[in-house]
């Protein structure tokens, strides 16, 4: 009997030891599943700059069937954004954007396609940098009055948020009325380029001068001359962005 107890005992020690080296298992917190949407491709909004306004187009070259045109200042969506500029049109570099307009969708010449919204006629120089401000805090505008009191003249100086040669030279289009005759200037060509037309009924002789350097604009000058009165505007790159200055005297 001792036997059987003492083996009884031994059993139970042993059951009771690896009771307890049998580890507990962790408790697992279940994983929600949440079902978000993807994010959302922003769309970024673009002005048209061109003066006579911009074709919308079926397909990515400039051969494709033309769905629309849209109109000078239009704010059009952007659906796809094309960096590489494989597109040259008159010294204007750019690509095909794929932009929505009017329900339509298709695709843009993108150097005339702008972050700028473009002067709305009849707007004064005041009056756009002002506009312009809200979004772009750099765009300025300052005004030197001199000259004498039988001849008075004044230097009206814009800086324009953008390092592109063609938007300054068409926001001054509009903004002083260089003649639309007057096309943007190639980048390349001669070191110095003059273009004269006269105006006989009205007595006035209209300048372009162009200044180049390696086949990069350095300078545009409009000059617009009449018996009464001189009116020139300068172009020029000024710290990645570009200044339209025009002098303004009565003779």
């Amino acid at each position: 009997m001792k036997t059987k107890a003492l083996a009884l005992l031994l059993t139970i020690t042993l059951f009771a030891s690896c009771e307890k080296k049998v580890p507990q298992q962790e408790k697992s917190t279940p994983t929600q599943i949440t079902n978000q949407p993807p994010p959302q491709k922003k769309i970024t909004s673009l002005y048209v700059i061109a003066a006579s306004g911009l074709s919308l187009r079926a397909y990515n070259n400039l051969q494709s069937q033309k769905l629309a045109v849209m109109p000078y200042g239009t704010k059009v969506e952007v659906v796809s954004l094309e960096t590489n500029n494989t597109m040259n049109i008159n010294g204007v570099k750019g690509a095909m954007h794929q932009v929505l307009y009017n329900n339509k969708t298709g695709y843009a010449f993108s150097g005339y396609l702008s972050n700028l919204f473009p002067p709305e006629p009849g707007s004064t120089p005041k009056m756009y940098i002002s506009d312009l401000q809200s979004t772009y805090p750099t765009a300025s505008i300052n005004e030197l009055v001199g000259g004498t009191a039988s001849e008075p003249s004044s230097t009206e100086t814009l800086l324009i948020p953008t390092p592109k040669w063609h938007e300054a030279y068409l926001i001054a289009q509009k903004l002083y009325g260089i003649p639309r005759d007057f096309l943007f200037p190639n980048p390349k060509g001669k070191d110095t380029q003059l273009q004269t037309k006269e105006n006989e009924l009205q007595g006035a002789l209209n300048e372009l001068q162009v200044t180049r350097l390696d086949n990069t604009l350095v300078e545009i000058t409009y000059k617009h001359t009449t018996q009464n009165f001189v009116q020139r505007i300068t172009i020029v790159k000024q710290d990645g962005m570009m200044q339209i200055q025009q002098y303004y005297k009565i003779q």
